[in-house]
């Protein structure tokens, strides 16, 4: 799968990219809107790489690990997956994105779900892709918005507010 939006391009996650989902997911500002805390073991990247790389296999795709095309650099993990069990929806597309520190504010978040929403609509022929967040995080809830996606509810996840937001084809 040869995946790439303008500044970026995008992969399946492999087994060996353990260190760089380490240096993700074990930094605190990384976790402050997300529902899962900060990881402090390598094998914990291991296993969500190798629960990442199942669900390439069960539903053909999952979230993707993102570099930058100048330099090559890695600066998260961006895409979309098959959601089961959220907010009362059997299953859905999710579409969310997670990156390094110093790559936030540069519009990859956008680039990177704006190339996503294109293909879910038309390689995966989804009617409609959805996201959930923070209210409290803005930024995301911007990024989200500015891609076409619309509030509809907030819900309790995991013990916490959250906001739905839908697009559809």
């Amino acid at each position: 799968m040869n995946l790439q939006s303008t500044r970026l391009y995008y992969r399946e996650f492999q087994p060996e990219d353990d260190v760089l989902m380490f240096a993700l997911d074990s930094l605190s500002e990384v976790h402050t809107y997300l529902y899962d805390p900060v990881v402090t073991d390598i094998q914990q990247s291991r296993d969500v790489i190798a629960y990442v790389r199942s669900q390439y296999v069960a539903n053909g795709i999952g979230r993707m690990a993102a570099f930058t095309k100048d330099t090559d650099e890695f600066i998260g993990w961006v895409g979309l997956k098959l959601q089961e069990d959220v907010n009362g929806r059997e299953q859905f597309y999710d579409i969310g994105y997670r990156l390094m520190p110093q790559h936030w504010g540069k519009g990859y978040a956008t680039e990177a779900t704006l190339f996503f929403l294109e293909y879910a609509f038309n390689v995966l022929q989804a009617d409609e892709v959805n996201a959930f967040a923070f209210p409290s995080n803005g930024a995301s809830l911007r990024v989200l918005e500015k891609c076409g996606l619309k509030q509809v509810e907030r819900f309790v996840y995991n013990g916490q507010e959250s906001v739905w937001l839908m697009i559809k084809k």
